[in-house]
C-alpha cells in the first residue's frame, strides 16, 4: 500500500474510532444505570457526558495516536498490536477520568471501567475484523486459484488422499467432493469433504462443482470396475489420476507420489494374468536362464520377473549397449545377490551364439530379440529375415546342441496371415520352432502376442509425444483395430508358457476384445486433460506399408484348444517338415546375398503361403526352386 493509501486508511480508522469512543460511553452509562435509565441521575450524568464528548473524543484520539494505532498495518496485526490496544484503552480512560474530575464533571467510576472494556472490544475488534476479512479474502482467492479435486472412493485410501493434499498446500489443490457407491456414505462429510453422490452422479457433479482433476482412490477395486469408472470420467474435461492397486502399495501407505496419471491400460477392463508361481519357480529357480533382447520392452520385463524368482544365473544377450547398461543397473540395484552376466552381441552371429551357449550352458532360453517395426522392415526386408529368421535359427541350433531344456520364443499376431515381411519372418520363426521340436530333446514353444502397451516404438508413446507437442495425433485409418495387452501380462504369459510346454506349441493369450485405434487416440487425449478435435486434432494419414486393418490370433487350420491356464490357448503344430524348411532357408540365404528385396519377398511368400505381398513385383525370383508347404 502506498503513502496515500495509508493516509486514507488512517483517516477512516480515526473517524471509526471517533464514533466508537462515544458509543462506548453511551453504552457504559446505559449498562451502569440499567433499570434507572429514565431517572434524574442518569439524565444528569448523560448531560455531563454530552457537554464534554468533543474533548473526551479528542483526548482519546490523541492518546490512540500516541500508541501508533493509526500507523500499524492492521491486516497483519499480531499480539503486539493487541497489547497496544489494551494499553491505549486503559491510559485513555484514565486520562478522561482525570480530566472530568479536574473540571468537576466526573462520571461514576464504574462507567470508566466499563468504557475501558468496551474500548478494548470495539476499537480492537474493528481492527482485527480487518485481519479476519483479509485472511478470508486471501483464502478465498487461494481456493479460487486452486485445482478443485474430486476423489472417487470414500474409503480409507480416499481419506489418506485428502490428508496428503491438506498436508501439501504447495500442490495448490483442494479436495472438494467425494464419490462413493456406498449408500451409507451419501451426504456424509469426511475431513471436511462431502460425499456428493455415486458413480452415476460423476458427470453432473464435475460440471456443478467445476472439478479440475479426478482421482480414483480405489486400490482394491477390480480392473472391470476401474475401467467402468474411467469410461465415465473420460467424458468430462477433468484431468484423470489414479492411486495404484494394492499390489503396488506394498507398505500400505499412500503418498502424493503414489498418485499417477490414469494410463490407457486402466481402460482395458481385464485383470492381470495370475501365474502359477510354484510351476514357474520349479523350472527357473536355481537354473541358468538366458534372455535374448534383454534390454527391450519385453526382454527387460522378463529379466525383472525372472530375477525375482532367484535363478542360479541370469544371462542377457543384447545388441544395444545403452539398453544393456540400463537393465544391468536396474537389476543389480533391485537384486543385490543376483548372478548376472550380460553380453553385447548379435544373434545373427552364429559362431558367437554357439560360443556363448557353450560357456553358459543355459537351462532355459527366452528369445525376445527381434526386429519388430513393420514399416521399417518393409523398407529393409533382408535385415528382417537375417535377424528374425536366421538369428532365431542360430539360437535354436545352439539350444539343441548344448542341451537347453526349454526354449521359449516370442512371436506376434502379425505372423497370422501376414501382410508384411516382419509378420512373415515371425511366422517362419514359428515354423522353425514347430519343425525342430520333434527332432530335438529341447522343448521348443512360441508365444504369440498382440500389441504391447507402452513398448518401445508402440503407438501409445507416439500418441503421448504428439499430445505433448500439441498435436495432431496421427491415426493410420479410422477403422483400424488391434489387440492389446500390458507388458506384465505379456511376460506372465511367456513365463507361464515355459511351465506348461510339451513341445511344438504356439501359445496365445485371451486378450479380450480388440481396441479401435481411433478410440484409443481419443481416450488418450481425454486422459491428458484435452478435448479431441478441439484442443488436439486427430489426423487420418492412411495405412503404412505392410499394415492391415485388423490382426488375427490363429490360422484357420490351427486346432486351437484350451490349457490348464484359463487365459492361455494353444495352437497345435501345423508344420513339422524340418528338412524341407532348412532347404528353403538355404535358398532364402542365397537370395539375400544375390537377389533384390522384392525377390526375397516373393520367395518368402512360397515359404509362408498366407503371406500377402502388398506390391506386385515386376521381375522373377532368380529361378529359385520354390517348395510348397500348403495346398493353394
Amino acid at each position: 500500500m502506498n503513502d496515500m493509501g495509508r493516509k486514507v486508511m488512517a483517516i477512516i480508522f480515526l473517524l471509526i474510532d471517533a464514533v466508537l469512543i462515544n458509543l462506548t460511553y453511551i453504552l457504559s452509562l446505559i449498562i451502569r444505570f440499567e433499570e434507572a435509565i429514565y431517572s434524574n441521575q442518569f439524565i444528569l450524568y448523560f448531560t455531563r457526558y454530552k457537554e464534554q464528548f468533543i474533548y473526551i473524543t479528542l483526548i482519546k484520539l490523541i492518546i490512540f495516536a500516541f500508541f501508533k494505532m493509526y500507523r500499524s498495518i492492521w491486516r497483519y496485526a499480531s499480539v503486539e498490536e493487541l497489547v497496544n490496544i489494551v494499553l491505549a484503552a486503559i491510559v485513555s480512560n484514565l486520562a478522561i477520568l482525570s480530566y472530568t474530575h479536574l473540571i468537576g464533571s466526573n462520571l461514576p467510576i464504574s462507567v470508566y471501567i466499563i468504557a475501558t472494556l468496551f474500548d478494548m472490544m470495539f476499537i480492537g475488534g474493528a481492527r482485527f475484523c480487518l485481519r479476519v476479512v483479509k485472511l478470508y479474502m486471501d483464502k478465498f482467492n487461494q481456493d479460487k486459484n486452486k485445482k478443485r479435486i474430486m476423489i472417487i472412493g470414500a474409503g480409507e485410501a480416499g481419506v489418506l488422499v485428502i490428508k496428503e493434499y491438506k498436508n501439501h498446500p504447495q500442490l495448490n489443490s483442494k479436495p472438494v467432493a467425494l464419490i462413493d457407491d456406498d449408500e451409507y456414505k451419501q451426504g456424509r462429510v469426511i475431513m471436511g469433504v462431502p460425499v456428493v453422490g455415486k458413480r452415476d452422479d460423476i458427470l453432473a457433479q464435475v460440471e456443478k462443482l467445476k472439478i479440475d482433476e479426478i482421482i480414483l482412490a480405489m486400490p482394491s477395486a477390480s480392473k472391470k470396475d476401474i475401467s467402468s469408472i474411467v469410461d465415465i470420467c473420460k467424458k468430462t474435461k477433468a484431468k484423470l489420476k489414479i492411486l495404484p492397486g494394492v499390489y503396488e502399495l506394498i507398505d500400505g501407505k499412500v503418498t502424493i507420489k503414489n498418485i499417477r496419471d490414469v494410463q490407457i491400460e486402466d481402460l482395458l477392463g481385464r485383470e492381470e494374468i495370475k501365474t502359477d508361481i510354484n510351476a514357474i519357480s520349479s523350472y527357473i529357480k536355481d537354473k541358468v536362464i538366458l534372455v535374448t533382447g534383454g534390454g527391450g520392452s519385453i526382454g527387460s520385463e522378463l529379466c525383472r520377473q525372472i530375477a525375482n524368482i532367484k535363478p542360479r544365473k541370469l544371462v542377457i544377450i543384447e545388441i544395444y549397449e545403452n539398453s544393456a547398461y540400463d537393465i544391468e543397473n536396474e537389476l543389480l540395484r533391485r537384486n543385490k545377490d543376483l548372478n548376472l552376466k550380460i553380453y553385447i552381441a548379435s544373434i545373427v552371429d552364429r559362431d558367437i551364439m554357439f560360443d556363448l551357449f557353450n560357456i553358459e550352458r543355459p537351462d532355459v532360453v527366452f528369445h525376445a530379440a527381434a526386429h519388430k517395426h513393420v514399416p521399417l522392415m518393409e523398407a529393409s526386408p533382408k535385415e528382417s529375415i537375417k535377424n528374425n529368421v536366421f538369428g532365431t535359427l542360430n539360437l535354436v541350433h545352439a539350444a539343441d546342441k548344448y542341451g537347453v531344456k526349454k526354449f521359449v520364443m516370442i512371436s506376434t499376431d502379425k505372423a497370422v496371415n501376414p501382410t508384411n515381411i516382419m509378420g512373415a519372418s515371425k511366422r517362419i520363426c514359428e515354423m522353425i520352432i514347430q519343425s525342430v521340436n520333434p527332432v530335438s530333446k529341447t522343448d521348443f514353444v512360441a508365444v504369440r502376442f498382440g500389441n504391447v502397451l507402452g513398448s518401445n516404438g508402440s503407438v501409445i508413446p507416439l500418441f503421448k509425444k504428439q499430445i505433448e507437442e500439441g498435436g495432431p495425433v496421427t491415426v493410420t485409418h479410422k477403422d483400424v483395430i488391434r489387440y492389446f495387452m500390458t507388458i506384465p501380462e505379456a511376460v506372465s504369459l511367456v513365463i507361464q508358457a515355459g511351465a506348461i510346454v510339451k513341445g511344438g506349441e504356439i501359445f496365445v493369450l485371451d486378450m479380450g476384445k480388440p481396441v479401435k485405434i481411433l478410440d484409443l487416440a481419443e481416450d488418450l487425449i481425454r486422459l491428458s486433460g484435452f478435448e479431441p478435435y478441439k484442443d488436439i486434432q486427430i489426423e487420418i494419414i492412411g495405412l503404412r506399408p505392410g499394415e492391415k486393418l485388423y490382426e488375427e490370433l490363429f490360422f484357420e487350420e490351427e486346432n486351437v484348444t484350451s490349457t490348464m491356464h484359463d487365459k492361455i490357448f494353444v495352437a497345435k503344430p501345423t508344420f513339422t517338415d524340418y528338412k524341407l524348411l532348412m532347404k528353403s532357408l538355404e535358398e532364402a540365404k542365397r537370395i539375400i546375398k544375390e537377389g533384390t528385396d522384392e525377390d526375397l519377398k516373393v520367395y518368402i511368400q512360397s515359404i509362408v503361403p498366407n503371406y500377402t505381398i502388398q506390391r506386385t513385383p515386376s521381375y522373377t525370383c532368380l529361378n529359385a526352386t520354390i517348395p510348397r508347404y500348403y495346398k493353394d
